[in-house]
């Protein structure tokens, strides 16, 4: 068994709900358009997979069709004015991040948001003070699912992966964990599609609701 000393976090759809102000800047950018909004069970699925797949739900736009880039930025910038507005921590995750504080383990946030919406993001949900390392997608040259945030996170702790484990929602955050050879635990409460299979994504363990976090990590080795 592992001893584990330190517990990574993905950031959208496992330690906060963000898909309420994402699905807004959509919309607004819809409104601009023209267009009637798109309801939040359509956008929420794909959250975890940032701006891209939001365009691609909202407007059938994909990174090599003209008007992309432009989009892109409108969506952006709208998310940006409103990044705090409906985003909440997920219920039960303030509890753990209290219950790792008291047993004085490291804990983390490694996304694929850039900093520049990462940093205030993470300041109004009043985490900036006690994450002890918060890695971006532009921190490091190779975001998810390569293992380089993971490491870098580790490294910038001063902790070993492979007395590390990652949490996360999507199946890149699984294949970054495991690459970076850390524990990796499947978030089921987060942005998973209808036809996603977690099952196969190779996570140690998949857990269903924040509230059963604690369990699942000292089953892999939190003490």
């Amino acid at each position: 068994m592992r001893m584990i000393e330190y517990v990574l976090f993905d950031l959208d759809g496992t330690l906060a709900d963000t898909a309420l102000d994402l699905g807004a800047a959509l919309n607004r950018v819809r409104q601009e358009e023209g267009l009637e909004p798109i309801p939040l069970a359509q956008t929420r699925p794909v959250t975890s997979q940032g701006v891209r797949a939001l365009l691609r739900v909202g407007f059938d736009l994909r990174p090599e069709d003209d008007a992309y880039q432009s989009m892109n930025q409108r969506v952006l910038a709208h998310y940006a004015a409103g990044i705090c507005k409906d985003t909440r921590l997920f219920d039960g995750i303030e509890a753990l991040l209290g219950e790792l504080d008291a047993r004085h383990i490291k804990w983390g946030i490694v996304t694929n948001k850039h900093t520049r919406f990462t940093t205030p993001l993470i300041a109004a949900l009043g985490l900036d003070q006690r994450a002890a390392v918060i890695v971006s997608g532009d921190t490091v040259a190779r975001a998810k699912p390569f293992p380089d945030p993971l490491l870098h996170a580790c490294e910038t702790a001063g902790i070993p992966s492979e007395n590390s484990v990652y949490i996360g929602d999507d199946q890149r955050d699984i294949q970054a964990g495991r690459a970076a050879n850390m524990a990796t635990i499947a978030a089921a409460w987060g942005y998973i599609g209808q036809n996603e299979a977690i099952e196969t994504w190779g996570a140690n363990v998949t857990v269903s609701q924040p509230s059963f976090l604690l369990k699942a990590l000292e089953n892999l080795g939190l003490r």
